[in-house]
């Protein structure tokens, strides 16, 4: 089958390069093409980079089928969905979800309403745009105070974090210079950082829960994932991130795999998702976040959830393609 592996501008199919002597480690994207090549499958890389071309370009290759790996747009996060709905009016057949799932997710005010109508334990939260309240619950300090539309820990620092009337107002006033959207003002859970996987869809099958240890972080650091944590390597916060399986009462494992089974489900998710959650000491887990089309890397932590049940890396990439196969032989193009 001719699979285009559709990506971000600044990433690439072809193996890395070698420097200073050295094989520079793959990202996601070369694993990703690497495994559907291993399959037989004739795979091409697709750089949607934010112009009308590459559009353009993606009509004329027609390709069988597109593993997307897509996450923005022009560098805008928000877009992402945009980018799935133009694969809907090519008639284009493509992994992950689809532009109804994407958007759902990424306004986390409007999933969290929506998770909570089906009785998904949630922070409570309120929602604040240009100085007007636009829906609260009564929370108390300390608040996480992050855009509402933004995913990859993206405007999340350790500044996020806000334990006073002054410092939420603060930072409110630099995350509306900021991005240009609503920003989320959610009750901070004290506990541990800890990621459920989907895999499916009309069996949809959580997988065992991966943690991420912050415990290595300062004293008086908020222990949160935010951007120091993912993205900025070098650092003690983010060197120091370990991720592993740990050990969990049945029934607090049983909890998060039924939200984060609900989530996906309720939220019109497709073929794998990764559910976010903070676990408190007495075991109550609450749901922070749903990420659609989560990162595929060896060492990501769906990948690490899926290897706890027995499945390799390749065996879950294929796996999602057959899912997504799967769908559309059974309900056409779009859903």
């Amino acid at each position: 089958m001719r699979i285009v592996v559709a990506h971000g501008a600044d990433e690439t199919v072809a193996p890395p390069s070698r420097r200073g002597g050295r094989v520079a480690p793959k990202t996601d994207v070369q694993e990703v093409a690497a495994i559907l090549r291993k399959a037989g499958h004739e795979v091409t890389g697709f750089s949607v980079d934010g112009t009308p071309d590459c559009l353009r370009a993606l009509l004329q290759a027609r390709p069988d089928f597109v593993f997307n790996l897509v996450e923005s747009f022009g560098g805008d996060n928000t877009r992402e969905p945009h980018v799935a709905a133009y694969y809907d009016l090519l008639g284009l057949h493509y992994t992950g979800s689809g532009p109804r799932g994407l958007t759902l997710a990424m306004d986390k005010g409007l999933a969290k309403k929506v998770l909570a109508f089906h009785d998904v334990a949630t922070p409570k939260f309120a929602i604040v745009w240009q100085g007007r309240l636009e829906w609260a619950h009564e929370i108390d300090f300390p608040v996480i105070v992050k855009p509402m539309r933004e995913d990859g820990s993206i405007g999340i620092g350790f500044d996020a974090l806000a334990g006073s009337l002054k410092e939420l107002m603060e930072r409110i006033d630099q995350l509306h210079a900021e991005f240009d959207h609503p920003v989320l003002i959610e009750q901070y859970v004290e506990g541990r950082e800890i990621y459920v996987g989907v895999l499916g869809n009309t069996r949809a099958e959580a997988m065992p829960p991966v943690e991420l240890d912050l415990s290595h972080l300062p004293k008086g650091t908020p222990r949160i994932a935010g951007t120091e944590v993912k993205w900025e390597e070098g650092t003690r916060a983010y060197r120091g991130s370990k991720v592993r399986i740990p050990r969990l009462k049945d029934d607090v494992v049983a909890r998060m795999q039924s939200y984060a089974v609900t989530a996906f489900q309720t939220l019109g998710l497709r073929d794998y998702a990764r559910v976010d959650f903070r676990l408190t000491k007495n075991g109550t887990p609450y749901l922070i976040e749903i990420n659609p089309n989560p990162y595929l890397h060896s060492n990501a932590e769906f990948i690490r959830g899926c290897r706890a049940t027995g499945r390799t890396q390749a065996q879950t990439v294929l796996a999602i393609l057959d899912h997504a196969l799967a769908r559309y032989a059974v309900r056409g193009p779009t859903r």
